[in-house]
């Protein structure tokens, strides 16, 4: 069993190296690459049920196919040590581990993460697994879904599962990626699956996911060997006011406070904050919400944090009775994510955009690096997603040429340099996204990956920023 635990140490500002130790990986996520919907016992998941309703999906797209993952395993591992990676990160689908989400695991479902593992070590590439990348068993959503209590402890029987499975091979773990958009685009906004739009649902599910990562970090120790590492990755917004005025800097305040310390209160200061709780009275009782141990559940100590980043938050409070804008990235609807502070407007940090219309701006992935490190010294960091979609082709002589995505990631790897070089505890990086996927509501419109994906044949194509990376790995290093 590998576990990423490397040791590193700061470098000089002025120099483009990374630590020693420092971790090269490339991630994915289950229903977005694997395919097989219907094989070896998996039932569907949200997102199936969610593809498959006509309209909430780009093209009526759905992940049944996606990049078949499950069956190109193999020729995926050997791209992987054909670039060098020392890591990937992968999602376990839960409805394909355990059916119903309740009961014994499917051990078809198991063995092919048992699989994916063996190819991974024998490449001499380290399997970092993440429990929930969105993908909760229907059956479960039906019951209630995660505004309903009993989905947290259902998750923890699922982590154990998962972990008595392999963890004689997997050494590195993390509970959930992103539970923002799982409670928030989820519930709040409907842009995700499971598609619903209810505001105090959405903070019970916010909380919940809390829970849930509580209780599957005591399951995870109790299963697994002591040299493991448990983990969490939020997709942390680096919020920054409009303007100085202090009704900007309240905009500011409140969405840190539904779209980060929600998270980071419970899970690392053992509290949620009171303006949180403030904000959001008339929508939820959080008195009768969260019970006594909750939060010492919640805050069990992590070993790492993962930080995914690809774009600033920029806020304002308009006027009252103002238009109110919000082009805050993640996706249309009449119905807000930003739960309890619907009010507050959104702008793009800059026209340098990405095929999402994302605002590509380095310098926000250092401040939260470093901001995130002084606040929580001793706690490591991992940039679990960093990336971004262009419109990438395949040209006449069958190369994909992606100088944006290249300029792109090296900005933001010197951005992670920089932070490492003042002072933040940063231990490695894994680029969004190995292969072109589902791309979530956007379907297979928007290409992510450092591999291109031909979908009629499958082919894999990797691109010039996959070589550019490479070399980087290599090196340990920026090109010069």
């Amino acid at each position: 069993m590998t576990a990423v635990r490397p040791e590193t140490t700061a470098q000089p500002a002025s120099d483009t190296s990374f630590p020693t130790g420092f971790v090269w990986g490339a991630a994915t996520a289950a229903y977005q690459v694997e395919g097989a919907a219907t094989e070896d016992g998996r039932t569907p998941s949200i997102w199936d049920t969610f593809s498959h309703t006509p309209g909430k999906v780009r093209n009526g797209d759905t992940g049944d196919i996606a990049a078949d993952h499950y069956h190109r395993y193999r020729d995926d591992v050997a791209l992987m040590k054909d670039l060098g990676l020392k890591a990937y990160r992968f999602s376990i689908s839960w409805p394909r581990v355990q059916p119903t989400g309740r009961g014994p695991a499917v051990e078809r479902g198991l063995d092919f993460y048992r699989r994916l593992t063996d190819a991974l070590l024998e490449a001499g590439i380290t399997p970092v697994a993440t429990l929930y990348h969105w993908d909760l068993p229907q059956e479960l959503e039906d019951a209630g879904g995660w505004p309903h209590r009993d989905t947290a402890h259902r998750f923890a029987d699922y982590a154990a599962l998962a972990a008595r499975a392999l963890g004689d091979r997997v050494g590195m773990w993390t509970t959930l990626n992103e539970p923002w958009c799982s409670a928030f685009l989820g519930y709040g906004s409907g842009v995700h699956a499971p598609g619903r739009t209810d505001p105090a649902a959405t903070l019970r599910a916010a909380h919940h996911l809390n829970l849930a990562h509580g209780e599957a970090v005591g399951a995870l120790r109790m299963a697994l060997p002591s040299s493991a590492q448990v983990s969490i990755t939020l997709n942390l917004h680096q919020v920054r006011p409009l303007t100085g005025s202090p009704e900007d800097a309240e905009a500011a305040r409140r969405i840190d406070a539904v779209g980060n310390r929600i998270f980071t209160g419970p899970l690392l200061d053992g509290a949620y904050p009171e303006d949180l709780l403030r904000d959001t009275a008339h929508l939820v009782d959080w008195d009768e919400l969260v019970r006594a141990g909750d939060l010492a559940e919640i805050s069990r100590p992590l070993d790492v944090l993962g930080v995914n980043y690809y774009a600033p938050t920029v806020v304002s409070l308009p006027a009252d009775g103002a238009a109110s804008t919000r082009n805050d990235g993640h996706g249309a609807s009449d119905h807000s994510p930003w739960t309890g502070s619907e009010q507050v407007a959104f702008h793009l940090a800059n026209d340098d955009l990405t095929a999402m219309n994302w605002a590509i701006d380095a310098g926000g992935l250092h401040t939260l690096l470093t901001e995130m490190s002084a606040r929580h010294p001793g706690l490591p960091l991992m940039v679990t997603e960093n990336g971004a979609a262009f419109d990438d082709y395949v040209s006449p002589e069958g190369r994909v040429e992606d100088p944006q995505r290249i300029a792109y990631l090296r900005s933001h790897l010197d951005a992670v340099r920089r932070a490492i070089a003042d002072g933040a505890d940063v231990r490695g990086y894994f680029l969004w996204s190995l292969l072109d996927n589902f791309e979530w509501s956007y379907g297979y419109s928007k290409r992510f990956g450092a591999v291109y994906v031909d979908y009629p044949t499958q082919r894999r194509i990797p691109k010039a920023s996959a070589r550019w990376y490479a070399e980087v790995i290599r090196n340990n290093a920026l090109p010069a």
